[in-house]
């Protein structure tokens, strides 16, 4: 691959041009300093938490929340961004790369809507293409982004719970040579065996999203990481809020990066696997077209789906519909604890 063009690399070339020469905003915490008076943030001197520090700003980039998830990941610290969850860190990369109102972003519906909701906000365009009938990359996939600056490839896919082969998504990431690939691998952790994180010191154009809201229960902390080599790193970094994740989000989620945190997501996503095969197996019972579910939830096709949001609507259920026509008679259940697992296969039970 050619990387560089007049001294750029990719990363450089992808860029928005203005950021190269960007002055970078100096926070006094990326500034830092030695000494035991600190007044040069405007911060308030009083803590009237009973947590330390909370006071004071943050680091842009906590290390100690870096190195825990270089630790879990094996993805070195300098290839790492800790975000306000992943969806911040789709804004970064869109803000970063896309010239508003000439580039644009590829997506492979149906999936997540925020790629494109995000681009459109900042009057980028975007490329909506389509999965195949089994929820496929389409074999003309290539000629299709053509021209995008960023390819999102959800995998697994939210919302159908499908997956992309490894070997496919590396060859993808291979052929979109003038493209950044983004692997949002938000799920992973229910299908660990798709990842391409192990690859980003390898690719200069790929970038892998985590977060920290599914397998980890964090979604109220709103934590996530951008993977990407260290030019990619240094051009979203540019662009980035001074302070972008608190300190309490950061504390918790050190912890749950930590050795018991770690055995306690494993344990919780095997049983949530459990209890989403035994309602995947109850949803086809009653006859529905499921999807085999490679995340949390489970995407199931209904003959009668006016009489099944009834049904779930008068049990007190709130699942997931979709506007998008291909999923016009599907729902989408997310997996759950084996009491209320217990009551929807009971439900389903009742034609």
């Amino acid at each position: 691959m050619n990387t560089a063009t007049n001294g750029l690399n990719l990363a450089q070339r992808l860029a928005r041009p203005e950021l190269l020469d960007l002055q970078i905003y100096q926070s006094a915490r990326r500034i830092g300093g030695q000494g035991d008076i600190w007044i040069n943030a405007n911060e308030s001197p009083f803590n009237n938490s009973e947590l330390e520090g909370l006071n004071r700003y943050p680091e842009c980039q906590p290390p100690e929340l870096v190195n825990a998830y270089s630790n879990y990941s094996k993805v070195a610290t300098d290839s790492i961004i800790t975000s306000r969850g992943a969806d911040e860190a789709i804004e970064l990369l869109i803000r970063a790369f896309c010239i508003p109102a000439k580039d644009c972003i590829a997506t492979f519906g149906p999936t997540y809507g925020m790629y494109a909701i995000s681009a459109k906000t900042f009057n980028v365009g975007v490329k909506a293409l389509s999965l195949t009938e089994d929820f496929q990359l389409p074999s003309d996939y290539l000629s299709q982004v053509s021209g995008a600056k960023l390819v999102f490839i959800c995998n697994p896919n939210n919302p159908t719970g499908s997956v992309i082969a490894r070997d496919k998504v590396i060859e993808v990431i291979n052929n979109c040579q003038d493209a950044i690939v983004v692997v949002d691998e938000a799920y992973i952790e229910f299908s660990p065996e798709f990842s391409v994180a192990d690859l980003v010191a390898t690719f200069p154009n790929l970038v892998v999203l985590r977060t920290l809201s599914k397998a980890f229960a964090l979604a109220g902390a709103r934590c996530g990481f951008l993977l990407a080599n260290p030019n990619i790193v240094d051009i979203c970094m540019r662009v980035i809020a001074p302070y972008p994740v608190p300190l309490p989000v950061s504390l918790v989620a050190e912890k749950a990066l930590s050795t018991s945190g770690l055995e306690t997501m494993s344990r919780q996503v095997n049983d949530m696997k459990q209890q989403g095969l035994r309602l995947a197996n109850a949803l086809q019972r009653y006859g529905a077209k499921v999807v085999k579910a490679h995340g949390n939830y489970v995407l199931a096709e209904f003959a009668d789906k006016q009489q099944v949001q009834q049904k779930l609507s008068q049990a007190g259920v709130i699942a997931r519909s979709y506007s998008d026509p291909r999923l016009s008679q599907a729902i989408r259940f997310s997996f759950t604890n084996q009491a209320q697992t217990d009551y929807l296969i009971q439900l389903f039970q009742q034609k």
